[in-house]
């Protein structure tokens, strides 16, 4: 075994990388500045740590957030590693004892904020500090083509410029080519190298749930999921405030999460959630980029995201440890609507940001109204191609709708728009088939139309579901941003010569089937009472060592104690994240904690 290698398992306690980061960490070896671009979950941390301990002197980390500094300290140090973290938070002493630390080497990382790493007071002092690495986390903040720009990442060139033959790496959980150019070229790097690893996460359930009766719904599922910990995401304030009192009232730990609480507050929230104090936050998206709990079982968008780089960003929360876990989305047509009219009257959206906001939202719409692989979906919207026919783990994959000869309602569709004289949208097709007598159809002259009324039939869901459907085959073709509208296209012709059969979804589904829970636990033979017990041993433990439950051993840990029972110190030590230090410190508590039977 290399050293890195040795270093894994002896701090990890693991005996094998994940996809990438061995590339990742011997191109830092090397000397090389480096891009990463990794999915959550994918132990982007890791390629720069263990760099940090085989390199030696001190790495210096750029975080953007108290929270996720503190958080990744606290773990560091639970595996002997020496890593502080320098905020305006600190007092004296702190500051002292850190000062100390660097001067006498003895710290490997040093996490800071990039606001003070810029502060020429501080810049000068690390002149004399052997710094051997520099990490950028969360770099997508340094690209205005990204989502939460921060200007003061834009300084950060500065670090290149001080430290030149010092090897850089910046991380990110998603960057599209515009954000990963706009990356190298912010911080000066010369010859960086790209690693950009997979957007899927197999371990992520998909499902959208017809958004009927929401609080039944999620009071049922909760119920299900009492031991486990998730985030509800809403639109607003009050309604994160509604449901969480609702879900309190049902016996539930629950608490709401929104821009609009103190700051003491939200830090007591999420310290709270992060501790397992509480199991369930209800937030708006200003519960974010801080949150680094590994063990989020299950994530629910009670509303319509706007974008789908939103949804992807705040469902990678879940299953951060690589256990299986669930994403799921309450979808109605009228949160759509609701979104969009936000949208539109929103003075501060200049047309062009408006076009570019609305045409997201409508990718955001067909990903939940799509009848074929989420997973798929998600991937190819991030330009990456999923070659599986089925992802087993998605509500379209596991129960497919069935299909139907469509070709009858298909012909009459295309053969709609074919008669129109302009082009339009879904509903104003759907009016026509239907032969509604809207104020549109009458200003259009559309009643005259041979497709006016030929459909009535069939429903206005229904037709919104198939015209989709015909446009994912390429049978029609939807075009515009601020307003989509549907045109024909080359197969239009060969299906109205009726030289094609087409397959359509059964129409209308009311509601959709829940997919089975996923098993979060793992494989059979776990006590599963025994690993209820080894979680409430864990947190009482973090309790005492004032650090989040994780920082002790992740749930994949427990379950396979649970599973395999180990009662000596040879077997405990060949259970998954048992490194050597861990062992020795909280090895010897769990082990009696098992042989209690």
């Amino acid at each position: 075994m290399n050293k890195t290698g040795e270093l894994l398992k002896k701090y990890w306690g693991y005996s094998e990388f994940l996809p990438h980061q061995k590339e990742i960490i011997e191109s830092i070896l090397n000397g090389n500045d480096t891009i990463a671009i990794m999915a959550t979950g994918g132990g982007k941390s890791l390629c720069y740590q263990l760099p940090a301990l085989h390199l030696g002197g001190l790495t210096l980390v750029i975080s953007p957030l108290i929270s996720l500094m503190k958080d990744q300290v606290d773990d560091l140090n639970a595996r002997g590693i020496p890593a502080a973290a320098y905020n305006s938070s600190m007092d004296y002493r702190d500051r002292t004892r850190i000062d100390s630390e660097l001067k006498d080497g003895s710290l490997r990382l040093l996490f800071i904020s990039p606001e003070k790493c810029m502060q020429p007071n501080f810049l000068d002092s690390l002149r004399g500090a052997p710094i051997h690495l520099i990490a950028i986390d969360e770099a997508h903040c340094i690209s205005e083509w990204g989502h939460n720009f921060r200007p003061e990442y834009r300084q950060l060139a500065q670090l290149k410029k001080t430290f030149p033959a010092v090897p850089l790496i910046a991380l990110t959980a998603t960057a599209i080519p515009e954000v990963r150019r706009d990356i190298s070229e912010q911080l000066g790097l010369t010859g960086a190298r790209e690693f950009i690893g997979s957007f899927n996460r197999k371990n992520l359930q998909y499902r959208i749930i017809v958004k009927k009766n929401p609080m039944i719904f999620l009071a049922n599922y909760i119920g299900q999921h009492r031991n486990d910990s998730g985030i509800i995401y809403c639109m607003s304030k009050k309604e994160t405030e509604d449901i969480a009192s609702d879900l309190q009232k049902r016996g539930f730990k629950a608490q709401a999460y929104h821009a609009g609480l103190s700051k003491q507050v939200r830090e007591k929230v999420q310290d709270a959630f992060i501790r397992d104090a509480i199991d369930i936050v209800c937030a708006t998206v200003a519960f974010g980029m801080g949150i680094d709990k590994p063990d989020v079982r299950y994530v629910i968008h009670y509303d319509l995201p706007k974008t789908v780089e939103s949804y992807y960003q705040e469902t990678g929360r879940a299953g951060r440890d690589g256990q299986n876990s669930e994403c799921i989305l309450l979808y109605s047509r009228g949160d759509y609507t609701r979104v969009r009219s936000m949208l539109e009257h929103d003075d501060t959206v200049g047309e062009r940001n408006l076009r570019l906001a609305l045409k997201k939202l409508q990718d955001m719409t067909e990903y939940c109204e799509t009848t074929t692989c989420r997973r798929k979906y998600l991937l190819k919207y991030f330009g990456e191609d999923y070659t599986e026919e089925n992802c087993a783990s998605c509500d379209n994959c596991d129960h497919p709708p069935d299909r139907i000869d469509g070709t009858e309602p298909a012909l009459m569709i295309v053969g709609c728009v074919k008669q129109l004289p302009s082009r339009f949208g879904i509903e104003l097709i759907s009016d026509v088939l239907r032969g509604s007598k809207s104020a549109k159809i009458q200003e259009y002259q559309l009643g005259s139309l041979p497709a006016y009324g030929s459909g009535k039939k069939y429903s206005k869901a229904q037709y919104r579901t198939w015209i989709n459907e015909l446009v994912r085959q390429g049978y029609l073709d939807r075009a515009g941003d601020k307003y989509p509208v549907i045109c024909c296209t080359g197969k239009s012709e060969d299906l109205l010569k009726g030289a094609v059969k087409v397959m359509l979804p059964v129409p209308e589904r009311e509601t959709v089937k829940p997919a089975p829970a996923v098993p979060m636990a793992s494989s059979g033979g776990e006590d599963t009472a025994l690993f209820l017990r080894l979680k409430f041993l864990r947190k009482a433990i973090a309790d005492r060592n004032g650090v989040p439950p994780y920082v002790i051993f992740p749930d994949k840990s427990l379950h396979e104690m649970a599973c395999f029972r180990p009662g000596d110190r040879e077997s405990f030590s060949t259970i998954s994240g048992v490194g050597e230090y861990k062992l020795e410190k909280y090895g010897p508590e769990f082990m009696e904690e098992i042989r209690k039977g």
